[in-house]
Formats: C-alpha cells, sequence, structure tokens
C-alpha cells in the first residue's frame, strides 16, 4: 500500500549528497522501560492523529496539486492578496508532521509541492507590476516583498531540514537566501553592513524598493474578478477593490522590524554550516535593533531611515511607516480604518537571538521593555482597565481590555521567569502544564481529528477548477493539523506572528521552539517511531516531565530523546520511579519493552549549547540502511560540530 501511494509522486526530488555527520560522544546508559502500562486513551489518539494526516493529506495533494510537476493548480499572481507566498502555504505544517512520525509519503509531497513551487513562480511572470516582469522568483526567491509575506512564503522550507539536514540542495539555497540579507549578492544590495539595516520593507532577491510603493506594487496585475472567484481573501468584489485594499501602503522605504524575520534564514544556515559568519549577522542585526529601540526611549521604532536615524523615512516619525505602530489604513469594504500595525511580529527575530546566543535574555528584554510603555498608557474606558496597541500623531490609540500581553507566551516558554509568566494571556495548554488542565490532551487530540475530517468534507464537496481558485482558496482546506501533536509531543510552541492567533497553520517562517524531539534509530528519521506516543505533562526552569508509552503489545522500540529542537538544552539527568540515570548530553535513548510505559522527568540546562540541525548519531546518507547500535546515541555537548 506505501508502495503504491508513492508510485504516483515518482521522481520526487529527493537526492542528497553522502556527506559525513559528526558523531558526537556516546551516552553510557540507555534508558529500559519494561513496565506493562495499559494505552491511555492520549496515546491512542495522538498516533490516531498522526495516521490520519497520511490519507488526508494525500488526498488533499492530488486535488490541488499536479503530482507530477508539484506545482499548484490555480490562477498564478503576484501581490499581498493571493501571491506567491499563499501557493506553497497549501503545505504548511506538513514538514513538521513529518519530523513528528509522520508517513515518508508527507516528506515525498512538500519536497514535491517546493520544488515545484520555486519552478512554477520562478517561470511566472508580471505584465504591469515592474519588479515581477522577468519572473515572480529570481534565484529561487521572491523577487521582492515584505517579510510578512516573504516570511509565511518560507514557513514551509524554513523547517525543511527538521526532516532532511543532509540535503545538499537545501544548504546551498539556505545560504544562498541569507546571502540576500548579508550583502553577499550584488544583484541584491538590500543590507547596509556599516548601519546594520535593511534598507526597505520591500525587499529579496532583487534588492529593495528605494521609492513610495503604489497600490499595484502590493496588489498585482489587473485579473477578472466578478463572477469568477467565489470569494477574495479581504472580501472585495472587484480588481478596483483589490488596489483600493493597498492605497496608503506607500512608506516602505527604511527598515522595519518585520525585516527582523530574515534572520531565520541565517539561523538556519548556522545551524547547518556552523559558518560563524551566520551567527554573527543575526547577533548584529538584532543588537541594532535593540539599541534602536533603547535610543527611541524603550520603543521598538517601527521605521529607519537610510541614514540610520529612526524615522528618517517618515519625516521623523519613529512610529511611521507601512505596517507601523501607526498605520491604520481604511477599509474599501467598510469605510472604516483597520489597525495593520506589524511590529509585534519581530518576536521570532529576537527568539532566533535567543537561540544562537545561548539564551542571552536581553534579546526578550527588547520586547519586554517595549510592552512595559503600552502597559504605562493604560487607561480605565466603561470601567475596565484597557491598553493601547497604537501610536500616532495623537499619541496612543486603540486600546483594548487588559494589560499588553502581546508575545508573552513565547517569551515565557523561553525565560521561564515568573514575572514573564504573569503577563501571558490565558490558555489551556499552560494551565495543563501547570495541573490544572488535566483533560487537555484528549480534548486537544480529538479537536485535531474534527479538524482534518472537516477539512476533508471541504476538499470532498469543492467543485471549483483551477482557473477558478487563487493561491489561497485552498488554504482552509489544508488538512495538518498539529497544533496538539507540537504541544504535548514536544512541549513545543506553536507559532502564527506572535500569541493572538494559535488556531490557524504555523505561518512566518518560525523555527521550532520546542523542549524535547524524538529520532528513530531503527529507521535513521526524524520523529517517534511507530507504536510510541510521546506526552509532556509538566515543565520547569531546569526539567521536563514527559510519559512515553508502547502501544504495541508485540513489537519492542526504541527511541532518541534530544534536549530541544535544535539539541540547544544539555541534559544532566533522567529519573525514572526511583532511578536517575546521568546523561550529561543533549540526547539518550530510550528502550521500550511491548506495551510498556513510564513517566521520566528529564533534569536539563536550557540553550547551554550550540543549536545544530544534525541528527543525533554518526552516519552517512548512504548508510542509512544499516540499523546502528542504540547505545552509541547520546550527544556530548560542545562547540559547533
Amino acid at each position: 500500500m506505501i508502495n503504491s501511494r508513492r508510485a504516483f509522486l515518482m521522481g520526487t526530488a529527493a537526492a542528497c549528497a553522502a556527506v559525513i555527520v559528526p558523531l558526537p560522544a556516546c551516552a553510557e546508559s540507555v534508558i529500559t522501560i519494561g513496565a506493562p502500562m495499559d494505552p491511555p486513551e492520549w496515546a491512542l489518539l495522538q498516533r490516531e492523529v498522526l495516521h490520519a494526516h497520511t490519507a488526508a493529506c494525500v488526498k488533499f495533494f492530488r486535488r490541488y496539486f499536479n503530482p507530477a510537476t508539484g506545482w499548484l493548480e490555480t490562477t498564478e499572481r503576484f501581490g499581498g492578496d493571493d501571491g506567491p507566498d499563499d501557493s506553497i502555504e497549501n503545505v504548511n505544517d506538513w514538514p513538521h508532521a513529518y519530523a513528528l512520525g509522520g508517513d515518508d509519503i508527507l516528506k515525498d509531497m512538500y519536497t514535491k509541492a517546493y520544488e515545484g513551487h520555486v519552478r512554477q513562480y520562478s517561470a511566472a511572470k508580471t505584465v504591469d507590476v515592474p519588479i515581477g516582469r522577468l519572473g515572480m522568483y529570481y534565484k529561487e526567491f521572491p523577487s521582492q516583498f515584505d517579510w510578512q509575506h516573504n516570511g509565511e512564503g518560507l514557513t514551509v522550507f524554513n523547517l525543511m531540514p527538521l526532516g532532511d539536514p543532509y540535503s545538499h540542495i537545501y544548504r546551498e539555497r539556505v545560504k544562498r537566501f541569507a546571502g540576500f540579507y548579508m550583502d553577499e549578492d550584488p544583484g541584491a544590495p538590500n543590507y547596509d553592513p556599516k548601519l546594520k539595516l535593511i534598507k526597505s520593507l520591500m525587499n529579496g532577491s532583487r534588492g529593495p524598493m528605494l521609492r513610495k510603493a503604489t497600490a499595484l506594487d502590493w496588489t498585482g496585475d489587473p485579473i477578472e474578478v466578478e463572477n469568477r472567484f467565489p470569494s477574495l481573501g479581504h472580501g472585495e468584489g472587484a480588481y478596483k477593490g483589490m488596489l483600493a485594499h493597498f492605497e496608503g501602503y506607500t512608506d516602505v522605504v527604511g527598515d522595519h522590524p518585520l525585516n527582523l524575520a530574515s534572520t531565520q534564514l541565517a539561523t538556519n544556515a548556522y545551524m547547518l554550516t556552523h559558518e560563524k559568519k551566520y551567527r554573527d549577522w543575526v547577533l548584529g542585526y538584532c543588537d541594532a535593533w535593540a539599541q534602536r529601540a533603547h535610543d527611541n526611549g524603550g520603543i521598538i521604532p517601527s521605521n529607519i531611515g537610510l541614514d540610520g536615524k529612526i524615522g528618517g523615512a517618515t519625516d521623523g516619525k519613529w512610529y511611521g511607516g507601512a505596517y507601523g505602530w501607526g498605520f491604520s489604513p481604511i477599509v474599501p469594504m467598510t469605510g472604516k480604518p483597520a489597525d495593520r500595525n506589524r511590529v509585534p511580529w519581530c518576536i521570532n527575530g529576537f527568539m532566533n537571538a535567543y537561540l544562537l546566543s545561548k539564551g542571552d535574555d536581553r534579546y526578550l528584554d527588547v520586547w519586554r521593555k517595549t510592552a512595559d510603555k503600552f502597559d504605562a498608557a493604560a487607561k480605565t474606558i466603561d470601567g475596565k482597565l484597557s491598553t493601547p496597541t497604537m501610536f500616532s500623531d495623537q499619541g496612543f490609540y486603540s486600546f483594548k481590555p487588559g494589560k499588553y500581553r502581546l508575545n508573552f507566551l513565547e517569551i515565557y516558554a523561553l525565560s521561564m521567569k515568573p514575572s514573564d509568566r504573569a503577563r501571558c494571556e490565558d490558555t489551556e495548554w499552560y494551565d495543563y502544564l501547570e495541573g490544572r488542565n488535566p483533560g487537555y490532551p484528549v480534548k486537544a487530540l480529538r479537536a485535531g481529528l474534527a479538524r482534518i475530517r472537516q477539512r476533508m468534507e471541504t476538499v470532498d464537496s469543492d467543485s471549483t477548477s483551477p482557473d477558478m481558485r487563487l493561491a489561497d482558496s485552498a488554504l482552509e482546506y489544508n488538512p495538518a493539523s498539529i497544533t496538539a501533536l507540537t504541544q504535548l509531543m514536544e512541549g513545543g510552541l506553536y507559532l502564527q506572528h506572535g500569541s493572538w492567533a494559535r488556531t490557524s497553520p504555523n505561518q512566518g517562517g518560525t523555527l521550532l521552539f520546542s523542549r524535547l524531539r524524538y529520532f528513530d534509530p531503527a529507521r535513521r528519521r526524524a520523529g517517534l517511531p511507530q507504536d510510541v506516543a510521546a506526552l509532556v505533562d509538566s515543565w520547569g526552569p531546569d526539567h521536563v516531565s514527559v510519559t512515553l508509552v508502547n502501544i504495541s503489545p508485540s513489537t519492542a522500540r526504541s527511541v532518541i530523546i534530544q534536549g530541544g529542537a535544535y539539541g540547544e538544552h544539555q541534559i544532566v539527568s533522567v529519573t525514572q520511579g526511583t532511578e536517575t540515570t546521568p546523561v550529561d548530553g543533549t540526547s539518550f535513548p530510550v528502550r521500550l519493552a511491548p506495551g510498556a510505559g513510564a513517566k521520566l522527568t528529564i533534569r536539563m540546562k536550557r540553550f547551554a549549547n550550540d543549536p545544530t540541525l544534525s541528527f543525533p548519531w554518526e552516519t552517512t546518507v548512504a548508510d542509512l540502511g544499516n540499523p546502528p547500535d542504540i547505545a552509541k546515541y547520546g550527544r556530548k555537548s560542545g562547540g559547533a560540530q
């Protein structure tokens, strides 16, 4: 059955060089779990959610993609409404679902989709929009757009090395892409290395836009809308409405906090190559933004001029520019302003710096101090304490009930400081980890299954033809449902541009931040082995507790547990019952007898290690078929490997 499924994807780009993966020192002990455990409901549900992705994603892929080329069957357009970024977002979360232990066919499909994507949009050209006339993509990267949309278009790309960090093609791409922002490509002069700024909100493989943007630049070429597309993303009924949507998006010259999302490229490049220049660039660029926030009285400014001055391209207004603190354009369909401040999305860049700096808290403090300023401007409205979210010539505005809580769920997960926890919004997952919501795992996993079923019902009822679909038409039908899996299996954050949107697919190109990650030694791949389920049920500054269970009554299983998504956490010891085993490495092996399960309390030093994407064993890609000795899987901490 698996072979027949893969047959329709023959030709998938899966070639990679037989490079040597470095082997750190070996763990001294293997954790053995032998006590029987009746399979808990959460374990059966978890395995079923993973399993359900296979058939659902295959059906979705066959419905909306050309299985031979990997091209999305759609009306190709350039623009912010339905551009190339939306096209590849149709397989959002598939790389992570595979890396959690999903079927190999998921990797086949998202690889096929990504390879098809870069070819499809390199071939697609605009007529009226100047930057896309030679190709919407150039050098396999967006020719020029903002980092809300560039980041969304890289969501799949940035998580692909979780499943295959040894792809030569991927390594060359991510180094090339990072180079667009490190002054390494003369054809893409996006970065000023002296002032440490990206020169425009609109940037890409053909460089920065150094003029005012037009509605056409944002909207894309004219297109027939009426009587063709069931709906558009912003509710426009005609092309003129699409243009009107972007009328106010003119001020793009100069640096913007959204550009911090570009650090995801150099962070991945560093974790794959350990070339110091990538780490230095990420930290240097984030340092520059931290200094700008300090110089602006503690608030991250939303425009930096080409001269390096705060507000230099918007008449000295630190809050100016498209997607800035004062950006509330008029919505043409309603005639009312809508707040479209995207500054909070910069938190992902500071999280990358936190990872590469081994937990330097000053990068998180940049956002804390910004939030402090907004909290200080709070006032009572209709009897409720309300905090502003925007700032303009008239001062703070757009007050919302409560304190300014954006991004503190993420900050707390990294810092584990009680003061950050006190600023978090309410979440069922954090309540569960703190012992106040024991029913959350079953509830969340059942919701995941229901979501997959509902998405498939929509796919089955969709009667549109490709010329009736835009790139984002099927986004809401993507069956991937990994929020609960990420949280419960890995103790991982499921991010979408900050903490206010957790029900939609992970977007923005955010990297994975988690307490644990798993590897299958028998199949030499990322993810939990078949039949094994894992439940993270508590965490703290120096520990995490996880229950492992093998639901197979007849077959023993082995798994490697790693500290952090990238081995950044040093595992000190593992306690099972009354027995504690020293580890002193970034990973350790576990053997589970048939039908066995146990809770493990893992002591760790978080963010103690240089992060890496390498799998926690020594091998060559050409030797993946030979089962290794499980006793050789510990990885000691150290520098770049």
